[in-house]
Order: structure tokens, then sequence, then C-alpha cells
């Protein structure tokens, strides 16, 4: 298949293009907030699904065809179904933009079944598109795409150009703080001895390294656009998202990439490490420089990349893993992070579903070692994760992909928003100071809800 990709002349951003669409349920936003030099050079907005794809209860449902298989090899085979030549530099032209959820793990090892599934979503979701507008917000362009399945793509491409040229920029009004009251399904006291559990499994050998998470829940009225568009106004993150699936939103506003796979080239940038921002520069220095120097918070970025290469080599050319960073400071409005990227080739027989699959769930919110630390996870968290440290992303036609991992995101269904926040327990963790580290990291997300 051949794409038609158009450039169209605009000032509005990626998040005022999607509002103009956002009537249709099915649009989705892949949103690099933070702009271009914060690895948020490209945004793209999906337009006019053609199909969707779901896997849930060990059944996978292409638009109403319920099939009992794999879900990676099914939906590999409709990847395959519409492949599209890319000439472009663009990294999307077409594709389908959708989530893994954590639980779809279970998939793929025998992990033992103990916490409570308490919200209940399709263990994954993609929206596969006829349209899309990318934006390359380094160089300031936009771009129309489109397939020609629904209805010719010079028409598709008239009708959103006309769409977007009559279009005015999204306001944003001061966000005004309620107080919102958040139950957790840990205690203070218990997500402090649940860290001391973790440490024992460490003390015996069973781990060296593994994510304790707690869960944040509210009741809110509030509209999931709305409070995705007050996130991204305070919380820009270069891997955000904003997804409608069924009955339920998706608001995303994760700093993490999981996995770009883009000309064959594979990326991870797993994140371990993190600091509140200071009331003031030098409160930010002090910060900054406690950071860089914790070899406890490097020694965890250092396992967790140990794992990450250990997963890429399993798809990748022999030899060409690499670190190409080890720990590099990043800063976001609330926090700071230490963050590694490490790159390989894909090996010719494997596509990017092969590629996430024999990674899924990331390191960085497991642990080392991945199964064992999942054991742990199952046995010591109350309640199942779902949506939380899976991945949101696409899978292009083109044969390139681009995944989140889902942290610093809010699932809103039922009049209900649900928030994940942890962190890495090692044996020298500072068990208040692991649960501190969940507050700050909930910071944002709680502000606009």
């Amino acid at each position: 298949m051949q794409a038609l990709v158009k450039e169209v002349k605009t000032e509005l951003d990626a998040f005022d293009i999607y509002s103009l669409f956002k009537s249709d349920r099915t649009v989705s936003i892949l949103d690099s907030g933070m702009g271009a030099e914060n690895l948020g050079r490209y945004s793209i907005v999906g337009l006019n699904s053609f199909t969707t794809f779901k896997y849930e209860e060990d059944i996978c449902v292409i638009n109403e065809k319920k099939i009992k298989s794999d879900p990676f090899e099914e939906l590999k085979k409709l990847i395959d179904m519409y492949k599209v030549k890319n000439d472009t530099e663009l990294p999307y032209i077409a594709g389908a933009i959708g989530y893994f959820s954590y639980d779809l793990g279970r998939k793929l090892e025998e992990l033992p079944v103990i916490a409570l599934e308490e919200v209940k979503i399709p263990d994954c979701y993609f929206y596969f598109y006829d349209n899309a507008v990318v934006m390359d917000n380094l160089e300031k362009k936009t771009y129309i795409t489109g397939l020609g399945i629904l209805k010719s793509k010079e028409d598709s491409v008239r009708e959103i150009e006309g769409i977007i040229l009559k279009g005015d920029k999204v306001k944003y009004d001061e966000l005004i703080e309620s107080n919102t009251e958040f139950d957790s399904n840990f205690g203070k006291d218990e997500y402090i001895e649940t860290v001391e559990r973790f440490r024992q499994y460490i003390r015996t050998g069973d781990i060296y390294i593994a994510n304790l998470t707690q869960r944040f829940c509210c009741e809110t009225t509030k509209e999931p656009y709305e409070v995705y568009k007050n996130l991204r106004h305070i919380n820009p993150a270069p891997f955000a998202a904003f997804m409608n699936v069924e009955e339920f939103s998706i608001v995303s506003s994760s700093p993490e990439r999981f996995l770009e796979i883009r000309n064959n080239i594979v990326e991870t940038r797993p994140i371990k490490g993190t600091r509140p921002r200071g009331k003031n520069s030098e409160e930010d220095l002090k910060n900054k420089l406690e950071l860089i120097n914790s070899e406890k918070d490097k020694s965890e970025l250092l396992m967790i990349v140990d794992l990450e290469r250990n997963d890429l080599s399993k798809v990748c050319k022999p030899y060409s893993v690499k670190v190409t960073e080890l720990f590099k400071l990043e800063e976001y409005s609330t926090v700071f992070h230490l963050v590694s990227t490490v790159v390989g080739e894909l090996k010719d027989e494997y596509a990017a579903v092969d590629c996430i699959k024999a990674c899924f769930p990331g390191g960085s919110i497991t642990g080392a070692p991945k199964v064992r630390s999942m054991e742990v996870i199952e046995e010591l968290e109350p309640t199942r994760r779902n949506i939380y440290t899976g991945c949101i992303g696409y899978l292009g036609f083109d044969g390139n992909a681009d995944f989140n991992i889902v942290i610093r995101t809010i699932l809103m269904k039922d009049k209900k928003a649900y928030l994940g926040v942890g962190g890495g327990i090692t044996w020298e963790s500072i068990k208040e100071d692991e649960y501190e580290e969940t507050l700050d990291k909930a910071r944002a997300l709680m502000r606009v809800l």
C-alpha cells in the first residue's frame, strides 16, 4: 500500500488538532508535549479507525470476530496485512495506536494468581487508523496522512486539512485545585512493611531489585479530556498519551520510553532514581547533585540496564546491543530522574511485535531477575496493576513502533480515577524514603484531579 502524505501550514499544536476531532471517541493522541529538545520531536493524532483489536479473557477480538489465539501473533498478522512503504523522514505515516496492559505479562510467564482484580479492562486494545496527523516539533511542520481504506485518501486528507485550517488553539484556564480525597491500596505503615518484605527477598537472593507500587483512587466527575488537558499543561512529558477505549479513558504523562523500533534499530530508555524538584534554584541544585552522586540509584539503574541488554539480545543481532547513555539526569516539572539508553539492531527475522513480546513487561517496572520479581510483585501488591506499567504507543504499517512505559498515568472509569506510583526496592532502600518517593511522583496527577 502507498500512503498519501501532505504538509499543512498551521500554528496549531498536536493537542489543538486532537481537540478538533475529540467528539469521535476512537481518536487518540501520542503527545510529545515537552518539545523537541527532550525526545519530544514527533506527536501523532490517529483519525478514522477502520479496525479495532483487543485481547480479553484469553480471546482476541478483531472488530466483532472472536479468535482464541496468541494476541501478539494475531496483531502481527493484522499489521502485515497493511504493509506500507515509508519514503519520508517521519517515524509514522500509518498504523495502529493502543496499549498493552501489565497483566498481559501473565500470558508470557506462569505467574501465581493472588492480587485482586478490582478494575477490569482488556489486556490490550488497538485502533487501526486510516488517517493521521503527524507533527514534527523540531521542524515545526505538520503532515496529514491517508491510506484510502474508508474513503479515497485524497478526499479524507482534504477534509482533515479543511478542519485544521479553520481550527482554533485550545485555551488553558487556571487550574482550580480541590480537596479531593484519595484512598490507597496500601496504608503508609503497610507500604513500609512491604518494602521490608521485598528487602528480605533480596537478602535471601531471590531478587536483586524489584518495583513496588501503590495505587491511589478517588471519585471524580471531571471529564477525562479536561484532566488530560490540565496534566499536559502543568506536567509536559515526552511520551504522553490520551485514549478513550470503550467505557474508560487513559490519561498518560509518561517520561519513559519502553521501546522504539525505527528502521530496524531498537532503543529502550529505562528510568531509575528520582528526586523532587526544589522550591528554588538552590534546592533544585542540591537535589540534582544528590541524585547524580547516589550510588544506590546508580546501582539500581545499572541492574535494569543489564536486564534490558539481556532482553534486547534475544531479538537483536549479535554484538549490536550497546549502552549509549548510562546515567543521564533529566528534569521534569515535579521531579528529576536518572535515565540510560540501550540500543540494538533487530534480527532480520523479527518484527516490532516480536521485540515487544521479548521485552515485555519493561525491566524498569518489574525488577531483576524479571520473572521472580513479577512473582514477588504478585504476592505482595494487593491489587493488579492493569494498564499501569504496561505500555502505550503505535505499531506502524512500515515496521516502525514506539511505546512508553505507563507511569504517571490515570485510568478513569465509572466516575473513579486510579493512579499507580512506585519505585525500585534494593537492599540499600530506606523504607520511609521509598514511601515519600511515591508521593513525589503522584503530585502532578493528584493536582489535576
